[in-house]
């Protein structure tokens, strides 16, 4: 099931903090950063903060510039984006800023803090929770106001439910996380976050008793990749994506990046009537990258692009076994030009887990099943459609009436 693209923001000191022990919000950022995360806001259909930020810091979640809400509004879009947070306990404060400022909000919570939360008072504005949620008011309306949409995810909180509804129900496609630390880690050690955006202020906390971006777990092996770097002010702004594939037959963000990467290979092809233009990328469990190839390289006519891309690395290489083939089309299984076709060498190389755009089509093998002679042999296979379009871009040529 597709998920919303997750971006999460957060500001630190040098040491590592979100804020000190004091009795007020310690300002990591100053006005131009502030600007810059309210053109983000502007940008997402959520954004959501943990019930320990609703507490400790009372957000309001606003889209501040009236210039961006009014380009929302002209582009179809609610004045502010959906408010969400997130509580096992529903242990909330109805009194908080949260609930009397900008749209429509969202908790989701347990059965147990459902039952909380309308005891609160918050129930009769609740909408069903299997609806999106109705138009906002109209420009001339009050914008501070907004229905509550209570979703318990049953006896306890599963991110990963919780994204697929904002996905499916609330048409979310890009949520904004503002924190807190709990938060950002969890979605992190599930591989669940497409982006990093992390501003690094200069001065120090020093506090043990204050609270950090990211607590202790599992995270992904391997670096994450910088994409940018930013001076504002006299704070960084520094922009990372996660790199590591997904466990098993789960995708995860890393997994589209790879797969884009595979699909922009594809367009390298030199042109062929008589063969698909495929891009492929092999890449360890770590992240890192071990070899890439397309279809047609280096003037061989009919090396596939598994197969150029596997040819690169040692057989005997130790991270075979954990890594993960990319290809922008199914891995073919019956091929004439060479003994062995794709399926094949991705197994004999060790690798278990493949992810796809596209299904081979029956253009030059009938009932081609690539797919099925991985998964008949214990490989995972993950099949992206959302690529499918990038696929076969550069195969147009091929498909009947555009030769």
């Amino acid at each position: 099931m597709p998920l919303p693209y997750v971006l999460l923001s957060a500001a630190v000191s040098l040491d590592g903090y979100l804020d000190d022990t004091g009795p007020d919000r310690l300002l990591l950022s100053g006005p131009a950063d502030f600007d810059r995360v309210d053109e983000v806001r502007a940008s997402v259909d959520a954004i959501l903060v943990g019930a320990g930020t609703l507490r400790a810091d009372n957000p309001r979640l606003l889209v501040n510039s009236p210039e961006r809400r009014a380009a929302r509004i002209a582009a179809g879009r609610p004045e502010y984006p959906l408010k969400v947070t997130v509580s096992a306990s529903g242990e909330l404060d109805p009194r908080a800023r949260f609930w009397h400022t900008g749209g429509a909000k969202a908790v989701y919570t347990t059965d147990a803090g459902a039952e909380r939360l309308r005891r609160t008072g918050l129930a009769p504005a609740t909408a069903p929770t299997d609806q999106p949620p109705p138009t906002p008011p109209a420009p001339s309306g009050d914008p501070e106001t907004g229905p509550v949409h209570i979703v318990p995810l049953g006896p306890e909180l599963d991110w990963h439910r919780l994204l697929e509804h904002l996905h499916d129900v609330f048409g979310v496609r890009r949520l904004m996380v503002e924190g807190g630390g709990t938060v950002h880690t969890q979605l992190l050690q599930r591989q669940l976050a497409d982006e990093v955006q992390l501003v690094l202020a200069p001065l120090f906390v020093g506090d043990p008793a204050a609270p950090r971006l990211f607590g202790p777990g599992p995270y992904q092996r391997g670096r994450l990749r910088l994409v940018e770097t930013r001076a504002i002010e006299d704070v960084v702004l520094m922009r990372y994506e996660p790199t590591a594939p997904g466990p098993g037959g789960r995708a995860v963000p890393a997994d589209r990046h790879w797969l884009r990467i595979a699909c922009e290979l594809a367009l390298l092809c030199p042109p062929s009537a008589t063969a698909f233009s495929v891009g492929a990328v092999v890449v360890a469990a770590d992240g890192t990258e071990l070899a890439r190839g397309h279809s047609r390289e280096a003037g061989d006519p009919v090396v596939h692009a598994e197969e150029a891309a596997l040819a690169k690395i040692d057989p005997a290489d130790p991270r075979l076994p954990g890594a993960t083939v990319y290809s922008s089309l199914e891995p073919c299984a019956r091929r004439a030009s060479r003994p062995r076709p794709c399926a094949r060498l991705i197994l004999d190389a060790g690798v278990r887990r493949v992810v796809t755009a596209w299904r081979e089509p029956d253009t030059f093998v009938e009932a081609a099943d690539g797919a099925g002679v991985l998964a008949d042999a214990g490989a995972e296979v993950v099949v992206l459609p959302e690529f499918e379009a990038a696929a076969r871009e550069p195969n147009r040529h091929l498909e009947t009436g555009r030769r």
